[in-house]
């Protein structure tokens, strides 16, 4: 039975280089799937050819899920050959945020399970209302987690990893604060306003800066310390091309002068 399009996800793009993606996929947790996220990734492609943008930020539609899990009702009917294409798919989705050029910060309301939380982790930022529920639940329906599950270790440590991964049992916000799965908790109620006050922060900063600070990041996943230590000279050298220093530079030293 072929799947039902997906409906593309919505974008603005703000005059400070603020960009934000909502996705609008199945149901109030906006379960996803290959529709879902080829139009998802098609909506990053799209945006990481401009280089204007500062900041990206991924929000799903209502508050009841970033992205809730993957779409069972198409799962159920793989094999192997179709199930390599579709986990392909995530992991292609996952891969546009990670590689996005600019600083990417996710929206976490509600529930955010699966292949949601390996798109949240793809992301540079993660910021998740106090009622949210994080949790890897493959193991449970007979898959294992895979893709961009590899990035959790490195984020909240092998035990951790290992009693999520094993379990597919959920954790709260709260405990996934303080072992390092995301960023910030706030009551419900102030989600959109801290994202908003991050983004405008990031905003303020030089874009420039930001991208090769955040390319830095995902170099030094794959390097040594003394290769990342010896390349990043070069770099701070580098930065001083743009301009961005010296504007920034001279603005606070202005600041600092007594009138």
């Amino acid at each position: 039975m072929p799947l039902s399009p997906a409906q593309p996800p919505l974008i603005d793009v703000s005059a400070e280089g603020v960009a934000q993606i909502t996705l609008r996929a199945r149901g109030a947790l906006n379960i996803v799937g290959s529709p879902e996220l080829e139009a998802l990734t098609q909506a990053v492609h799209d945006l990481s050819g401009r280089p204007e943008l500062k900041v990206l930020i991924l929000r799903g539609q209502g508050d009841g899920a970033l992205i809730g899990g993957a779409n069972l009702e198409e799962m159920v009917a793989l094999d192997r050959v179709s199930g390599q294409a579709f986990i392909r798919r995530l992991r292609e989705c996952c891969e546009a945020f990670r590689r996005f050029p600019a600083p990417v910060i996710a929206r976490l309301p509600g529930w955010c399970l699966g292949g949601g939380l390996e798109v949240a982790m793809a992301c540079d930022l993660r910021v998740a209302a106090a009622d949210a529920q994080f949790g890897m639940p493959e193991v449970k329906v007979g898959i294992p987690s895979v893709i961009h599950a590899a990035l959790m270790p490195r984020l909240i440590g092998q035990a951790r990893a290992r009693w999520l991964l094993l379990t597919g049992e959920s954790i709260d916000a709260a405990t996934a604060w303080s072992w390092g799965l995301v960023d910030r908790v706030v009551p419900p109620a102030e989600l959109d306003a801290e994202v908003a006050r991050l983004a405008q922060s990031l905003a303020t900063m030089g874009p420039a800066v930001l991208r090769q600070q955040k390319r830095l990041l995902r170099e030094w996943e794959d390097q040594g310390v003394d290769v990342a230590i010896n390349n990043s000279v070069a770099e701070f050298g580098a930065a001083f091309d743009t301009g961005e220093p010296q504007q920034h530079m001279g603005a606070f030293l202005s600041r600092k002068k007594p009138r």
